[in-house]
Formats: C-alpha cells, structure tokens, sequence
C-alpha cells in the first residue's frame, strides 16, 4: 500500500513501481470510474452518490477493492494498493477480507512544498500533459496561454484536502504501524524511488526466505 498526500509524487512512484515489479496498480477511483463506464449495478449505485456530491460508501468501495484484489492478476503478481484504505473503518475491511499488505510506503513532504506543487500546476487541455509554472513549463507561449488550472488547486481547497489527508492517515496507520515505512518525498522522483526500492528488495528477500523455510 502506498498513500501521499495531494502532489506528494505518489503517482509517479506508482508508475516506476509496477513497471519493475511487475505489480497490478490498483487506485480506487479508477475503479469507481471503469464501473460507472461499464453501467454495473455498483457502478449505478456509486453514480448516484457522486451526483448529489456524496461520498461513496465504504461497502461499496470496500467491496470494489476486494473483487479487484481476488482476480487472478493480482493473486499471481501482487499488488499496489494506491491511496487506499484511506480511513480505519476500510483497513479493517479490508482485513477481515484477509487481505494485508507486506509494506505501507507513507510519502511525506512539507505542507508549504505541497501547496506549491499543487497551486503551481496547470492542464493543457489539448493535450491533456500536466505543467508545472516553476517545475515543468510549457515549452512555448502559443502551449503557456491555453493551460488552464483545476478548480480545487487554490490554495485555500489544497490546504482542505491536506487537513483531511492528514487525518484519514493518521486512523489507517495506527493498523498498519509495524510495517509502515516512512519515504521522504521531497527530493527527485530517483532518490524517492531509490528510497522505496530498497525497502521493496528486502521485502521480497524476507518472502522469498520464508517461503524456502516453509518448502523444506
């Protein structure tokens, strides 16, 4: 499992993850949004919540989650859980489904960067990259003057949305305390990646030991 904060780089760790271990990336709200596209009976139910602005429900989503897990993709290959469960009440869901993750990579950044990252960021609607005005910009004035910001990436709903991160993390880790590693994410994307992959690698000599004690 791994959860960050708004802009704290988690779904560029997904990406560089699953492409070297080979795991199946699973993120609830894609889920959310390939069932309400298929027209499903919780894709159905799951729209009507999101039209009147609601929350999805926990059984729902739980429930959602855990198909995903039980398919035969990622019984094989393992999976990485991102920016799920994001309250108490869905770890222990998902526990009582029996599913634990071996690791819970938790990136941290300062507030103040993260706000910065995510008020900085701009969409090209054309093309659908992502800029940055410091970080990444557009590389010509005809690219620079059609980007257009998200609604929720002032400054006031950023710091709303940290409040919240901070404290659906706070409730999930104490489940997941004793194998919750902490990364710091503010560096570049190599040293974070650097950072988790050491931890993955004596994950995988740990299981890999274990497995062979068993087998003898």
């Amino acid at each position: 499992m791994i959860s960050g904060a708004p802009a704290s780089g988690k779904g560029t760790q997904c990406q560089i993850i699953t492409k070297k271990y080979g795991l199946v990336h699973i993120a609830a709200g894609d889920l959310l949004r390939a069932e309400i596209s298929s027209g499903s009976e919780i894709g159905r139910r799951a729209k009507e919540y999101m039209e009147k602005g609601q929350l999805v429900p926990n059984e729902i989503v739980v429930t959602m989650v855990k198909d995903r897990l039980l398919q035969s993709d990622c019984q094989e290959n393992g999976w990485l859980l991102d920016g799920y469960p994001r309250s108490l009440s869905q770890a222990n869901a998902l526990r009582e489904f029996g599913f634990q993750p071996d690791i819970f990579i938790l990136l941290e950044v300062p507030e103040e960067n993260l706000v910065e990252r995510v008020v900085g960021r701009r969409l090209d609607p054309i093309t659908g990259r992502i800029y940055h005005l410091k970080y990444s910009p557009p590389e010509t004035e005809e690219i620079a003057a059609r980007l257009t910001q998200r609604f929720d990436d002032t400054e006031k709903k950023v710091k709303l949305r940290l409040q919240t991160h901070h404290q659906n993390v706070e409730s999930v880790l104490s489940l997941y305390e004793d194998i919750t590693i902490k990364v710091n994410g503010n560096t570049s994307k190599e040293d974070v990646f650097a950072q988790i992959d050491s931890v993955l690698k004596k994950v995988i000599e740990q299981k890999k030991t274990t497995s062979e004690a068993m087998a003898a």
